[in-house]
């Protein structure tokens, strides 16, 4: 064959064409299992970072201090034929909270009951997400992750910066007036505000609305942790007054 000729040169580029295509499509499956790894380490070390545990050996780590994995839907318990893990927060998002199935993952470290809950939201540029860890009332914060795709460095992708998250230790995501985390401009006070990033007014605001609408399914469960932390104290008080009225006597 004429090397010269427009015959070799379009044989030419269509030989290596189908063999570039061949090698990337075999490089990607061979590859595959060890993305799929590496995301699912990447996430059980977002949740462990949530109660504050942190560790080279995740897998070990989070069999460790993650005692229960659960999906939840309309507040309750349910079986599922996904497990919690596997569950895609972009596709549950996309639907009405009430048709939500959700992960919830229950973890005890030194004694002490913590509840992980994902969530997942928009920013300016792209999909932000993240894990709220709860303390045992259901209703305090003990930490909060949040990550991103594709905000602004320097302003919108503070959200994944000590100096944002570590603003959320201690607020409260259920009170009389409001439901989940209100962030502010500056001027942050109280139990359910934190400060946004300066310039970055958009995604800070997407970090509020998808806290709020995260919460949605899990609000019943929630709130029923938060009940039964009540009940002895709540049955205390008569133990007290009837001692007190046994002693009058």
């Amino acid at each position: 064959m004429n090397i010269n000729s427009n015959k070799y040169t379009y044989v030419f580029a269509v030989v290596m064409v189908v063999l570039v295509a061949t090698l990337l499509s075999i490089a990607a499956t061979s590859l595959k299992p060890f993305q799929d790894k590496n995301v699912e380490l990447e996430k059980k070390s977002d949740i462990l970072r949530s109660i504050g545990i942190e560790g080279e050996d995740v897998e070990s780590l989070f069999d460790q201090y993650i005692q229960e994995q659960l999906v939840i839907q309309n507040g309750e318990a349910i079986e599922s034929e996904i497990t919690a893990f596997d569950i895609d927060m972009a596709s549950a998002v996309a639907l009405a909270a009430d048709k939500r199935q959700v992960p919830l993952f229950k973890a005890a470290v030194e004694g002490n009951t913590y509840y992980v809950l994902p969530v997942r939201g928009k920013g300016l540029w792209g999909p932000i997400w993240g894990y709220v860890a709860l303390k045992g009332d259901g209703n305090t914060i003990l930490g909060a992750t949040f990550g991103h795709k594709t905000e602004t460095p320097g302003l919108g992708a503070e959200i994944a910066t000590p100096i944002f998250q570590d603003q959320f230790p201690g607020k409260k995501l259920f009170t009389t007036t409001y439901e989940g985390i209100e962030v502010r401009k500056g001027d942050a006070s109280g139990d359910q505000q934190v400060d946004g990033i300066s310039g970055g007014t958009i995604t800070s605001v997407g970090v509020q609305d998808m806290i709020s609408d995260c919460l949605k399914p899990y609000k019943p469960y929630l709130m029923s942790i938060a009940d039964a932390a009540l009940v002895p104290a709540v049955q205390l008080a008569p133990i007290v007054d009837s001692t007190l009225i046994t002693a009058a006597l």
